[in-house]
């Protein structure tokens, strides 16, 4: 049952336009960065802040994506065949700055899947996160370095984040444990 929109869609496009300029303020630039979204729905948010930075910037972002299934803590919980929906980076890693992109961020153990993925494609020279919806309850001591809105959530809530490039819609919403993904 859904409680409450949190974002529509213009919502979200704020969010992603706010994001790409902090990524190029607090990079001094988009020299030597790339994007990785995880998948699923960090890849099109991932591409669609490269998307921004290039209207900004007039410089493309490379984008890469990352599947995290094999990295998770969880997977023996998750399902006996689980959904791969593969990585596919078309660039050296090695020194660059990484900027990791995903929808939500709830207890932190999705992103340090993807940092360990990370470190075994190659050695960046930094890692950053980006985020659409930060939702609280870390598990581990990660913290995002962009945010498009801190939404604190009891852990009895579900974020739904809804994007057009996967759902044919964009908004964010909460709603109860009982129905959907738990983000």
């Amino acid at each position: 049952m859904e409680k409450a929109e949190i974002m529509d869609e213009s919502g979200i496009a704020r969010a992603v336009t706010r994001i790409a300029h902090e990524i190029i303020e607090k990079n001094k630039g988009v020299q030597g960065i790339v994007l990785m979204g995880i998948q699923r729905r960090g890849v099109p948010l991932a591409k669609r802040i490269a998307e921004k930075i290039s209207e900004i910037e007039g410089i493309d972002a490379p984008v890469g994506i990352l599947d995290i299934t094999f990295y998770r803590d969880d997977l023996s919980m998750l399902s006996e065949h689980p959904v791969i929906n593969g990585t596919q980076i078309d660039f050296d890693i090695n020194d660059k700055r990484i900027i990791l992109i995903d929808d939500v961020i709830f207890t932190g153990r999705t992103v340090r899947a993807a940092i360990e993925a990370i470190m075994d494609i190659g050695r960046p020279k930094m890692i950053q996160l980006a985020v659409l919806i930060d939702r609280g309850h870390r598990e581990l001591p990660i913290r995002p370095d962009f945010v498009g809105k801190n939404v604190p959530t009891s852990k009895n809530e579900v974020v739904h984040v809804k994007l057009l490039e996967i759902d044919k819609e964009n908004s964010v919403t909460i709603g109860d444990m009982t129905k959907g993904i738990t983000h």
